[in-house]
């Protein structure tokens, strides 16, 4: 959800639930008493903590509706559907919470296994690894124990097949042009993703052959790049959930502080103490959208990258090149969705940080 939505939705919450009798009130021309208006300022702070909630709910529902693991999404689901609504969307992003349980789930041995075979049945295509493809699918499809055999011996047995297959295919083998190991070579150091970086120099490697630099095309860059796109969305996955967290936290402490400010003793101290709490949740919130604006880079540095790799795919559809230029448009594709959603992340906190300054100004006098 971008954040106008966002923000119209919290102000449609304002004004039904916050706004009381204001929401209720009779028009003016029915002639009943015109209702007590709320001041601009407690509808700000209203609003505000309304915005965090709904958008702590849009991050749980966003990562529910991912391609993470299915651990995840999962969870994320169940915290949804939750007849506790805010408070159980509160406790799932909590430190120890339902995210942080699911993730232990991602380290079991059955889990790691499954999402192995996963990986290896999606990146590795029936035209170039006919004998991978199909038993990863069939492992997929399999037991706990055909999985974790998969693993041990399955996929590399299948490789073999493979290789032998297409040593002996000399009426469609793939010739490797000198042109193409250089690029090769320049992805193992300039590539934007550290995995494809790892899988171009595995295929460099001394002592190796044309036959690894046409699987690194035929799977290799496919693999590593799906290892980089999920390594990216679990890592803002990860921070995302900490940030909303922290925010809940943050502004409990500035309406309390703002609260306090009312019948408040020492006027003066307690006007500090709003003031403070406010400002800790601009910083907050600064923080944040520097850090989605940084990903925003990063997914758009991987979506040009990928851009580029689909143009040369199609340049070079007949040769070793057709092996990855379906998987090119889909990494474009992704990489630039993951750039309008942290575009979209970064503006939320944005506007966080607009009304955090705002509320910090009217405690101010």
């Amino acid at each position: 959800m971008n954040g106008p939505v966002r923000a119209a939705t919290a102000l449609t919450v304002v004004l039904l639930t916050v706004g009381g009798p204001l929401a209720a009130a009779a028009p003016a021309w029915a002639g009943t008493p015109a209702p007590v208006q709320v001041s601009v300022a407690a509808e700000e702070t209203a609003s505000i903590a309304a915005l965090a909630a709904e958008a702590a709910r849009d991050e749980v529902l966003r990562i529910a509706m991912s391609t993470l693991p299915a651990e995840l999404r999962t969870s994320a689901w169940n915290a949804l559907r939750s007849s506790l609504g805010d408070a159980a969307i509160e406790a799932w992003l909590a430190p120890g919470g339902g995210y942080d349980l699911a993730k232990q789930r991602l380290r079991d041995d059955r889990t790691r296994n499954r999402l192995f075979c996963e990986r290896v049945a999606a990146t590795h295509t029936p035209e170039f690894s006919p004998w991978v493809h199909a038993s990863a699918t069939a492992a997929v499809k399999g037991t706990d124990a055909d999985r974790a055999a998969y693993v041990r011996t399955g996929y590399a047995q299948a490789q073999q097949y493979d290789r032998e297959a297409r040593a002996a295919d000399t009426e469609h083998r793939q010739e490797v042009a000198a042109a193409d190991r250089e690029f090769v070579r320049v992805l193992a150091e300039t590539d934007p993703g550290a995995e494809v970086r790892v899988a171009a120099q595995w295929a460099l490697r001394p002592g190796s052959t044309d036959a690894d630099v046409a699987e690194f095309f035929g799977y290799g860059w496919a693999t590593g790049a799906t290892l980089d796109l999920e390594g990216y969305q679990l890592r803002v996955s990860d921070a995302e959930t900490r940030r909303h967290h922290a925010l809940s936290l943050l502004l409990q402490k500035a309406l309390a502080a703002e609260e306090a400010l009312k019948d408040a003793a020492d006027a003066a101290k307690a006007r500090a103490e709003a003031e403070a709490a406010w400002h800790d949740v601009a910083a907050h919130a600064e923080a944040a959208r520097e850090a989605w604006l940084d990903e925003q880079s990063t997914a758009l540095a991987q979506a040009e990258n990928w851009r580029g790799v689909a143009e040369a795919a199609k340049a070079g559809a007949d040769g070793i090149w057709q092996n990855i230029a379906g998987p090119a448009e889909a990494n474009q594709g992704r990489w630039a969705q993951e750039r309008l959603e942290a575009a979209d992340s970064a503006a939320f906190w944005q506007d966080m940080w607009d009304r955090a300054r705002d509320s910090e100004s009217d405690v101010s006098g």
